[in-house]
């Protein structure tokens, strides 16, 4: 079947998508460089909104072609619970109660590893929080992790290097570290109920050698950057943000868990779970003494940027979907982890899943490439965006090169390949 001209159109912005998320860092740059039109490159630069920028331009196309009624109903035909879900998971997630109870409990188990304690957190917030994400989902592992490692890991006064292969791991962990369950990875979630893996599958099937690249991925980076970790000291607890407000009641940390526990219990039923979050909102209004700011504006990017995706992505199968569907299990291990980079990993396992008659290697080897290559950019893995707009402000120029990560991820996913691959 020959392409449609809209789809011809979609194609090619989603290709300009991918080259603006590559070049962001050089429209901060500009920002700096060019005060008269600095908001106008900052907003260029935010890599959250270069697919809802993109996506804005395709429903115009789409307009202008086919019509307003048919540009209105696509809109309207997507899917958007993921980039709901993810947004309020951050927010809730992220939430001073949630923090400290996470907070309190990777410090009270570093006294227990015997390293000193910025290389034992680190090593924490690397291996044992994306783990976690196979319980709490892996957004909510990716908002933990990054703001615990935020002064840490990503602390300024480290060399980028450390930095940038900081932000590596983590996202192929994150990534990877989803899979022991059924319901927490979104590439996994989006198959699951189709070719009916449970969680028992995952877990015999995925989950261990998640698992075991996890732990070799954290161990290898905490003692190759342990040098370096140990330089920075320990945390001093009167430098943090939320130093001078009142300490968290236990009982409040019970009540934002409680919140969060709801939030992934009904991750699929959005009325759910963003009734449960209006409830949040109030009620961290109403104790707002132990409150600190909500990331209501990096959430709401961070879903921009996913519901853009969303609707550019929906018109992309026509080409994607036969690049795919005759490979032999070997190859498309490798060719996913490569179109993971340039498409979403959960978009591509989706339209892996509407090919019919598919064997369960050609299934496994969809799922473990695009797994595997989560890491590889921001767009490859839902919870990507949301590290990334937590972190940003710790790499030079407030931006972090999509090149950089792009080589910062390299050896972690190589390692992932390796245990899903042979083992």
């Amino acid at each position: 079947m020959n392409p449609t001209t809209i789809q011809w159109i979609a194609a090619l912005l989603f290709a300009g998508a991918l080259l603006h998320t590559f070049s962001a860092s050089v429209f901060e740059k500009l920002s700096h460089r060019s005060p008269r039109h600095s908001g106008l490159f900052h907003l260029l630069g935010e890599v959250e909104a270069v697919f809802g920028i993109w996506a804005f331009f395709l429903v115009v196309a789409m307009a202008f072609t086919s019509g307003m009624t048919q540009a209105v109903e696509y809109v309207d035909t997507r899917k958007y619970v993921e980039p709901l879900f993810v947004f309020v998971i951050m927010v809730v997630a992220a939430s001073r109660p949630v923090l400290e109870a996470a907070r309190i409990l990777v410090y009270a188990m570093a006294k227990f590893i015997p390293l000193q304690q910025p290389v034992a957190i680190t090593w924490l917030g690397l291996a044992v929080v994306p783990l976690l994400g196979s319980l709490i989902t892996e957004p909510a592992a990716m908002t933990l992790a990054a703001l615990l490692l935020k002064e840490v890991l990503f602390n300024t006064k480290l060399p980028v290097w450390v930095r940038y292969g900081g932000i590596g791991v983590l996202f192929v962990n994150i990534s990877i570290g989803g899979v022991l369950t059924a319901y927490a990875a979104p590439p996994v979630l989006i198959v699951a109920g189709t070719w009916g893996w449970d969680s028992a599958f995952m877990l015999s099937q995925f989950g261990w050698k998640a698992v075991i690249a996890v732990l070799i991925n954290a161990s290898v980076f905490a003692v190759l950057t342990a040098p370096h970790l140990k330089k920075i000291g320990s945390e001093n607890p009167a430098d943090r943000a939320d130093a001078n407000l009142p300490p968290v009641p236990i009982i409040a940390m019970v009540i934002h868990l409680a919140f969060l526990a709801g939030v992934v219990v009904f991750a699929h039923h959005p009325a759910v779970f963003l009734g449960l979050f209006l409830f949040f909102l109030g009620y961290t209004a109403a104790y707002s003494s132990f409150q600190s700011p909500l990331l209501l504006k990096e959430g709401l990017l961070v879903a921009f940027f996913l519901a853009g995706l969303v609707v550019l992505g929906g018109m992309q199968q026509w080409w994607l979907q036969p690049a795919v569907s005759d490979l032999e299990p070997g190859v498309l291990f490798v060719a996913a982890i490569a179109l993971t980079a340039i498409t979403d990993n959960a978009a591509l396992t989706y339209l892996g899943s509407l090919i019919e008659g598919t064997s369960d290697a050609f299934r496994y080897a969809l799922v473990a490439g695009a797994v595997t290559g989560g890491g590889l950019t921001v767009i490859a893995n839902a919870p990507n965006p949301a590290g990334l707009s937590l972190l940003r402000s710790q790499f030079p120029d407030g931006a972090v090169s999509a090149l950089g990560l792009l080589g910062a991820a390299l050896l972690p996913t190589g390692v992932a390949a390796v245990a899903f691959y042979f083992l």
